[in-house]
C-alpha cells in the first residue's frame, strides 16, 4: 500500500508480510502519518538486517540481548538520544503487537529503558526586548495596528499561534475581558484578555479591521490585507520583521511570545497551576519546563548583580 511503499527487498518474504499488517495495524488503530509509518518501517529494516548479519535470526527471534546489544552499537557509532528513544518506540510498538497477537512468547523490549532526553529550555524574550518588540509596528498604518493588536494578544495571553491566527469574533467577550479558544484536541479554555490587549482590540474592530476587511465578510477576527483571515505563516513572517526592527538579535520561534508569557508570570508569582490553565497543558510537567526558565534567569541575576555571584 502506499502508506509504506518502499523497498521490500530489504526484508525477508515472511517479515514483509509481517512489517505490512504492523503499518496497516499502525494505521488504522492509532492514525499515524505517512512519515511516522515510513520511519517505523525504516527502523525494523535496519534492525532485520542486523540481526540476519550478526546473529542469523529474525526478528520474531530476538531477545532482549539482541536489542541491548543492537542499541549499544548504534550509541556507540554516535546516535544520538532521541533518534535511539525513536527506534525503541518503533520496536515497541512491533513487539506488543506481536505478544498481542500470539507471535512472540515475550516482549524482548520490556525492561529496557529509554535514553533520558535533555529538553531545551524554551527560547523567550525579557521584558525590555518584548516592550520593543510591541513598539515596532506602524500603528499609522492598518497592518501595522493589526499586528501590534495580535502582538498584545500574544503577549497578554499565551495563545499558540495556531490559536491566535484562528480566533473569530464570536470568541472574544469585550464586556467580560476573555477570549474562549479551542487548544489541542479540541480542549476549550477561556482567557483573560487584560485591559492593555482588551484596549487594542476595541480600537482595532471598528478601525484597522474594518479598512483590511473592505467589501469582504470573513468572522476571523485578524485579517490580511486581502480581508481574509491571517494565516500562521503570515504573522509569524511579520514577528520576524518586527524582531529585526527592534534590534532582536537572538532565535525567535513562532512560540516565543508564549513562551515570554508564562516566564514573566512565573517570574512575578505566578502560581504554577494557574499558568497550566492559561496555556492549556492538561499536564502539569510540561508547564514545569517554565520554572526552569524562571530559576535559570535568577541565577543569571544573581550572578550578575551579587557582589560574591
Amino acid at each position: 500500500m502506499a502508506r509504506h511503499n518502499t523497498d521490500r527487498r530489504a526484508l525477508a518474504e515472511g517479515e514483509e508480510a509481517l512489517l505490512g499488517v504492523f503499518l496497516d495495524t499502525l494505521w488504522m488503530e492509532r492514525g499515524l502519518s505517512d512519515h511516522t509509518l515510513s520511519a517505523y518501517r525504516s527502523d525494523l529494516v535496519a534492525y532485520s538486517r542486523w540481526l540476519a548479519q550478526r546473529h542469523g535470526i529474525a526478528l520474531l527471534q530476538a531477545g532482549r540481548e539482541h536489542l541491548i546489544g543492537y542499541l549499544a552499537e548504534r550509541v556507540g557509532s554516535g546516535a544520538k538520544a532521541r533518534t535511539t528513544a525513536r527506534l525503541l518506540a518503533s520496536l515497541r510498538s512491533f513487539y506488543r503487537l506481536q505478544l498481542r497477537e500470539g507471535r512472540v512468547a515475550e516482549d524482548p523490549t520490556l525492561q529496557v529503558d529509554s535514553p533520558k532526553l535533555v529538553r531545551p529550555l524554551p527560547g523567550t524574550l525579557n521584558e525590555p526586548e518584548v516592550e520593543a518588540l510591541l513598539l515596532a509596528p506602524n500603528c499609522d498604518e492598518p497592518m501595522g495596528f493589526r499586528d501590534r493588536t495580535m502582538l498584545e494578544v500574544a503577549y497578554a495571553t499565551g495563545l499558540r499561534v495556531s490559536e491566535l491566527v484562528g480566533l473569530c469574533l464570536g470568541q472574544v467577550n469585550l464586556r467580560q475581558g476573555v477570549l474562549r479558544t479551542i487548544g489541542k484536541a479540541n480542549k476549550e479554555r477561556l482567557v483573560p484578555l487584560g485591559d492593555e490587549a482588551q484596549a487594542w482590540i476595541e480600537d482595532y474592530l471598528p478601525g484597522a479591521r474594518a479598512v483590511l476587511l473592505g467589501a469582504n465578510a470573513t468572522p476571523a477576527l485578524f485579517v490580511s490585507r486581502c480581508g481574509k483571515a491571517m494565516t500562521r505563516q503570515a504573522f509569524w513572517y511579520r514577528v520576524k520583521h518586527y524582531a529585526q526592527v527592534a534590534g532582536i538579535g537572538k532565535p525567535l520561534s513562532p512560540h516565543t511570545l508564549r513562551h515570554s508569557f508564562a516566564t514573566h508570570l512565573l517570574n512575578h508569582g505566578a502560581d504554577l497551576r494557574v499558568v497550566q490553565l492559561l496555556l492549556g497543558h492538561s499536564d502539569l510537567a510540561t508547564t514545569q519546563i517554565y520554572t526552569h526558565v524562571a530559576q535559570h534567569r535568577l541565577q543569571e541575576l544573581h550572578a550578575r548583580h551579587h557582589p560574591r555571584g
